[in-house]
């Protein structure tokens, strides 16, 4: 066979990898061998890249410095990527997803930018010859242009948006407050229309790289005018459709430099963030146009003081080990807070403490629990909990009012009844865990500050709550340490 077929077996064999590895990441006990099967999917890959032969031959124009660049390049990608998986705790996967969608939009636009360049330097180099054929055939021409503005717009949103959506995360100070300018909407329609503009420009004119650095500047201004009005409680659906933006560019960089796998990959990574998109939206009750214009967590929400005023029950962690040593059955409600505290192997022995007792212990997980989706599957797993003992919200919000005990450990929004009963409430109509109907609700948390969404939660002050203020891991130590005294 000839090396291109070889080349394009390869692409075959990386493109198969790839759908496999997505099927596998599907369910928690394939999912490293999936991340493993992806991860030598994409070897093959850049490897299979680097002997095509356009590659090839602009290796050979810069000499022998070419390949020992593009080896030096890979090698300090390789150790920032392993840097990164190392550093970043749990509790920061969420910017760390958002980070990596960034870059991936911005090796998209940059791509297809190179590439731009390529074909306009050639044009120019052969100018009669290239100009008979244009003139024959508009179409390469035109196609090529309209996947090299798409590429580089939405590269551009991706990165810029993707790095707001890190700054929100990260709570810096500048970020952590919603972009509320009564004109935004206003702002974000003429960019809108001018990144139209910019397109058609680049479609008349496919070898102007002007025009396509100008809308680069532009979709960055736009990537970022379009993350900002965002509220806290709705960025794991922003960071779902980041991911499927970062699929997206990278589809159109596949068409801009002709390049299969690349097609394949950015449209399983595109559809996949689609699809994750609209669960969350459903599982939050709104929909993509209200996430993306509405800005949940803007409004103006109820006074902490009548909600809280007088009637918040503090308990010790002696009190609510007599009220476990009672409890048939115990549900444990995972937040953002217990990936802050790395409270989940102290959680687990909590629960084995229990079940010693004769005590039944599930948990209930909130689609959008945490800060990305699946955030306190993958913690709970990191602690070696079965993954038969995590029900879903549907599955377990009838179980409810049959709970002896609900442990919330650091989650807010998510358990907050105000979704339920107030119709003015920045999140009403988000489906929530039921946790207040449990005969028991014991609130694992440092104080009384709100959550994501910056709104009271009612539960902390119902009559069936006891609150236990303390860091979650050290709270649930003492809890256990109380517990097995008993």
């Amino acid at each position: 066979m000839s090396s291109q077929a070889w080349i394009n077996l390869a692409y075959l064999a990386a493109s198969m990898l790839f759908i496999v590895a997505f099927k596998l990441m599907t369910g928690p006990r394939t999912a490293v061998k999936g991340n493993y099967l992806g991860a030598a999917g994409m070897a093959i890959a850049l490897i299979a890249a680097c002997c095509e032969g356009p590659v090839v031959e602009r290796l050979r124009a810069v000499g022998s410095g070419g390949l020992v660049m593009v080896g030096i390049a890979a090698a300090i990608g390789s150790v920032i990527g392993a840097w990164m998986a190392l550093k970043y705790p749990m509790t920061g996967m969420p910017q760390m997803v958002a980070l990596l969608n960034g870059f991936g939009g911005a090796a998209s636009t940059l791509v297809a930018g190179a590439e731009l360049w390529n074909m306009t330097a050639a044009a120019k180099s052969d100018a009669p010859a290239v100009a008979g054929l244009a003139a024959a055939n508009l179409a390469p021409w035109t196609q090529f242009a309209i996947a090299t503005a798409l590429t580089g717009l939405i590269g551009a949103v991706t990165f810029w948006g993707s790095f707001v959506a890190f700054a929100k995360l990260e709570e810096l100070p500048r970020f952590k407050q919603a972009w509320t300018n009564p004109n935004r909407h206003w702002i974000n329609l003429g960019l809108a229309v001018v990144t139209l503009l910019l397109i058609w420009g680049l479609c008349i004119y496919p070898r102007s790289v002007l025009l396509y650095w100008l809308l680069v500047v532009v979709g960055s201004v736009f990537g970022c005018t379009l993350t900002m009005p965002i509220g806290g409680a709705d960025m794991p659906v922003v960071i779902c459709l980041l991911n499927s933006y970062s699929g997206l560019a990278a589809a159109a960089a596949g068409f801009v430099i002709d390049n299969s796998v690349l097609v394949i990959a950015g449209s399983l990574v595109g559809a996949s963030g689609l699809i994750l998109t609209a669960i969350m939206c459903k599982a939050m009750n709104r929909s993509l146009v209200g996430v993306l214009f509405g800005g949940l967590g803007t409004t103006t929400a109820a006074n902490a003081d009548d909600v809280y005023a007088g009637k918040v029950k503090s308990a010790s962690a002696e009190e609510i080990a007599m009220v476990l040593e009672g409890a048939s059955r115990v549900v444990i409600v995972p937040g953002y807070g217990l990936a802050v505290a790395q409270a989940q192997h102290a959680v687990r022995e909590l629960a084995t403490a229990l079940e010693k007792r004769g005590t039944t212990v599930e948990y209930a997980i909130h689609p959008v629990a945490g800060r990305m989706p699946g955030h306190m599957n993958v913690l709970l797993a990191e602690a070696d909990i079965a993954y038969e003992k995590l029900r879903e919200m549907d599955d377990i919000n009838p179980t409810f009012p049959e709970t002896d005990v609900a442990i919330v450990i650091g989650a807010n929004d998510v358990v907050n009844p105000a979704a339920r009963t107030d119709p003015k409430c920045p999140i009403a109509g988000m489906p929530i865990l039921d946790v207040d109907k449990a005969k028991t609700v014991v609130v694992v948390k440092r104080s009384l500050s709100p959550g994501f969404a910056g709104i009271p939660n009612p539960l902390f002050a119902a009559d069936n709550t006891l609150m236990y203020f303390a860091d979650g891991k050290k709270a649930i130590l003492d809890l256990t340490a109380a517990l097995q005294k008993g």
